[in-house]
């Protein structure tokens, strides 16, 4: 089988360095470490980037795809907005504040970037199914990528999810498969299932595919590097579930430093929970190194990870940067959600009312530097979670259709 997969020459043991050739592996046969895509990369120029389509497909010269993945069926996800947020900047007394909305893509969630890298590698290892573990966002993501690129689709959810998430997954075909638990224990169940017969020619966009699918999320670092003008922001605050987004952004970040095409400048990290699922919060807090696992009780059911596999990762990634973590009540993500779309039109789920939460909490306790430029994220639509925000699900008023009513009312 002859695989393309552009300048990535093999997988590396983040753990150990160890190297493996290209395939469907996710972890170290020597330390059971993760496995990461290693590159080797040509030259790479900003003019060839800003040349390409105004989608991921423009950094395939530093993604795990082939040459011609943009001519191929795909949901071409990207390239979403940097909103100048000016109103939230003042509201919280920030100098210079951008939020990255990640709700315009395909399925309206950053999932769409990480589902993209992995059908390239389904399609690569003749895979026929596309599946996944997923908390909500993901599982639409891959029922829809799979419907578009002519591939069946079996993906395993938490049984109480969000019911507009559900709907979406439902909506593109496919199996939509709720199992009673956590997502922890969909998670394990999805583990077993790879070494079954029946999972034979499965792709597993975020197990057995997991180091493509990962490499997905440093799309977000090069879209907000390149459309701040070729420069890296001095604050970032990025969403926890897995934490892979989180270090892979800080991947992208340094890929870009190393191949000129921004200045070396320092940036921080600062890591989001919900304070129902925050055992990253809580190690970092703490001193630790080790995340010990907690049973998630939060509305920001696509952050409840309760075991999150990148949380050590995080941890050395937050103090490196200067950075941090923290967490923020469920009360707090309701009113952060209210807060950035009376500001800037914007409506968030409930993971950008995390980010921005957590966003006002660090400049309140002083964390966040309020004249340095900040980068929020908002990673989903908040049309998919309309539970949180229910209690607002009706009129300000109901009045008879006369003006003497209206003026009664106001």
């Amino acid at each position: 089988m002859s695989l393309e997969f552009g300048p990535a020459v093999g997988l590396s043991c983040r753990e150990c360095g160890a190297r493996y050739p290209l395939g469907p592996s996710f972890a170290c046969q020597e330390c059971f470490g993760p496995l990461e895509a290693a590159y080797e990369f040509g030259a790479v120029t900003r003019a060839a980037i800003e040349s390409g389509p105004p989608n991921i497909w423009r950094y395939r010269s530093l993604l795990p795809v082939p040459a011609d993945v943009a001519d191929k069926p795909n949901m071409n996800p990207g390239w979403t907005k940097l909103v100048r947020a000016g109103n939230l900047g003042r509201a919280l007394g920030i100098r210079s504040l951008h939020v990255k909305d990640d709700s315009g893509n395909p399925t309206h969630s950053f999932k769409d970037r990480v589902v993209a890298m992995a059908v390239e590698a389904a399609r690569n290892f003749g895979f026929h199914t596309l599946s996944c573990s997923s908390t909500g966002n993901l599982a639409g993501a891959v029922t829809a990528a799979a419907a578009r690129a002519g591939l069946e689709a079996c993906v395993f959810i938490p049984a109480d999810l969000e019911q507009a998430k559900i709907a979406m997954a439902r909506v593109f075909g496919g199996r939509l498969i709720g199992i009673e638990g956590t997502y922890d224990d969909v998670s394990r169940f999805c583990s077993e299932l790879i070494g079954d017969p029946l999972g034979d020619k499965w792709g597993f966009v975020n197990v057995n595919l997991r180091p493509y699918y990962a490499e997905g999320s440093k799309t977000l670092a090069y879209e907000i590097a390149e459309q701040l003008g070729w420069r890296l922001p001095e604050q970032i605050i990025v969403p926890i579930a897995s934490g892979s987004q989180l270090t892979k952004i800080d991947k992208g970040f340094k890929e870009l430093v190393a191949l000129g095409l921004v200045e070396d400048t320092p940036y921080k990290i600062f890591g989001a929970q919900a304070a129902g699922c925050s055992p990253v919060s809580t190690a970092y807090k703490a001193g630790h190194d080790v995340v010990q696992p907690v049973r998630p009780d939060t509305i920001a059911k696509s952050l409840a990870i309760g075991n999150p596999a990148d949380g050590p990762y995080v941890l050395d990634i937050a103090r490196r940067t200067g950075g941090g973590v923290e967490d923020v009540t469920d009360d707090e993500i309701v009113a952060a959600i209210k807060l950035l779309a009376s500001t800037e039109g914007v409506f968030a789920e409930t993971a950008g009312g995390v980010t921005v939460g957590v966003l006002k909490k660090l400049t309140e306790t002083g964390q966040l530097d309020p004249e340095a430029e900040t980068v929020v994220l908002n990673t989903g639509d908040g049309l998919k979670t309309l539970d949180a925000i229910s209690g607002d699900a009706a009129p300000t008023a109901v009045i008879r259709p006369s003006l003497d009513a209206f003026r009664a009312t106001v």
